[in-house]
């Protein structure tokens, strides 16, 4: 069964395997004592920084080992945070961080201090000059600016090397979240802080990276222990970290090849899946992104319906949608980008993906699209300019004409869908009010706007829920 979520965990690599093995047997004592299984145990500690600092690009007393990458995170932001409480109570992010990241700013802002996230463009990026701006116009001294190397759902790479300049300019210190990218390479530029989490590139789980540079200031969270440096309190899991930093080292000398490799067969998919399915919309940077991930959107689809019916075909992927399991509202990422987020798949390659699979992905998609559209009742391209539903009557004619679609209490894509079905009722010029309490609505509505050439007048509270109101001009 093809595996195409290595985004959100990358299977076990081969090498992690049989160093993890190798570390049961050999690394099981407390190497903290001196005695012969102690210093066997610390030996495999140290190996393992010394290899782990060398692919992060950091001294090996730089780096902590973590119980996991958002551990990392949350304590790196709290450390610098709390390091620099003198110098400010500022915190800056850009919109499209991983969760952990907003989660602890979040808890920041709960506790008094204040933040502020820098917005991405369309394809999901940071612009240059945008950290420098967010600096000039805090409200105060800033005491950490954060920033992914990569996006964890459209795969656009961040202008980091630029952001830590600012920064540095600032005399502000800049963490970086390289979880998605540490496997293809080191991160360029100045940064001040970094962490990554070993699953993300076929490690064991359970593994973070936590990196603080020398002269930055750094008050570990919680009470002092006198492991990792005190940044990571408990007794270090050695046969996870020995595995992880193995892998890590195995990886990225295959990452050149692979890379090549597998941006070739997400290219395919980038192409072929737009052209294969009508209304679909391929988010993400098109060349400043992972070689290995791609995302698109499709009109008229539940995402949820859409990831079960690849699961039944022997296809793992994932979605930011909003109509997923494990949440009802949209993907903080898509919604800062401002595109559709109804049907969403996230495809991530994982290393060694056969062709064969892509291929099959490819044939087998378009046929469970129109499947799910057709449950669903969406409207045939050729359709939605001119059915109607029924669902509403006009409330005048010529260019006041104007219809009100109820879709209170209906998740996506159901408001999209009866918003396509009754645009052919009123004249051009004509308006569509769609009332709709789904927040998914908020962007799938001006998403299809502008794939169907209409346009997308705005949205004011009503009595229940939101109205929005769409002009025909197609």
């Amino acid at each position: 069964m093809p595996y195409f979520d290595a985004a959100s965990s990358a299977p076990l690599h081969p090498v992690a395997r049989q160093a993890l093995l190798a570390a049961l047997d050999e690394g099981w004592a407390d190497p903290a004592r001196l005695y012969r299984e102690g210093r066997r145990a610390r030996l495999l500690l140290d190996a393992a920084r010394e290899a782990a600092a060398e692919a992060v690009g950091c001294r090996p007393d730089e780096l902590t080992f973590t119980p996991s990458g958002t551990r990392a995170l949350h304590d790196g932001i709290a450390g610098a945070l709390a390091g620099r409480r003198r110098a400010g109570r500022h915190l800056v992010v850009s919109a499209v961080e991983h969760s952990a990241v907003l989660h602890a700013a979040a808890a920041h802002q709960a506790g008094g201090g204040t933040v502020a996230e820098v917005p991405v463009d369309g394809a999901g990026r940071v612009a240059p000059g945008a950290y420098a701006a967010a600096l000039r116009d805090a409200p105060g001294p800033t005491a950490l600016a954060c920033l992914q190397s990569a996006n964890h759902e459209v795969g656009t790479r961040q202008p980091v090397a630029e952001a830590a300049q600012e920064c540095r300019a600032a005399d502000v210190p800049l963490l970086v979240d390289a979880a998605q990218s540490l496997a293809w390479g080191a991160v360029a530029g100045d940064w001040s802080l970094l962490t990554a989490s070993a699953h993300k590139w076929g490690g064991p789980p359970g593994v973070g990276l936590l990196a603080v540079r020398k002269g930055v200031r750094f008050a570990a969270h919680g009470p002092a222990d006198e492991r990792e440096s005190g940044r990571a309190p408990g007794f270090e899991n050695i046969p996870a970290v020995v595995a992880a930093a193995a892998s890590l080292r195995a990886v990225r000398e295959e990452a050149a090849a692979e890379a090549e490799r597998l941006r070739e067969l997400v290219d395919r998919i980038r192409t072929r899946v737009p052209r294969l399915i009508p209304d679909v919309e391929v988010v993400g940077d098109p060349e400043r992104r992972l070689p290995h991930l791609v995302t698109f959107s499709c009109l008229y689809v539940d995402g949820e319906t859409l990831l079960h019916e690849l699961d039944r075909a022997g296809f793992s992927v994932s979605s930011g949608s909003s109509c997923t399991s494990s949440t009802l509202t949209p993907s903080h990422v898509l919604r800062a980008m401002g595109v559709l987020s109804e049907g969403n798949v996230r495809v991530s390659l994982p290393l060694g993906t056969r062709e064969e699979d892509v291929e099959r992905f490819l044939a087998l998609l378009p046929d469970l699209v129109s499947r799910v559209r057709g449950q669903l009742g969406a409207p045939r391209r050729e359709e939605a300019a001119t059915a109607g539903s029924g669902v509403a009557s006009p409330a005048g004619g010529g260019e006041e004409a104007e219809l009100v679609v109820d879709s209170l209490g209906k998740l996506c894509p159901i408001p999209v869908i009866e918003l396509a079905k009754v645009i052919g009722e009123v004249p051009v010029g004509g308006v569509v009010t769609v009332l709709a309490d789904d927040e998914a609505a908020r962007l799938d509505i001006p998403a299809w706007c502008a794939m169907r050439g209409h346009e997308y007048v705005g949205e004011r509270p009503a009595e229940r829920g939101t109205a929005y109101r769409v002009r025909r001009r197609a």
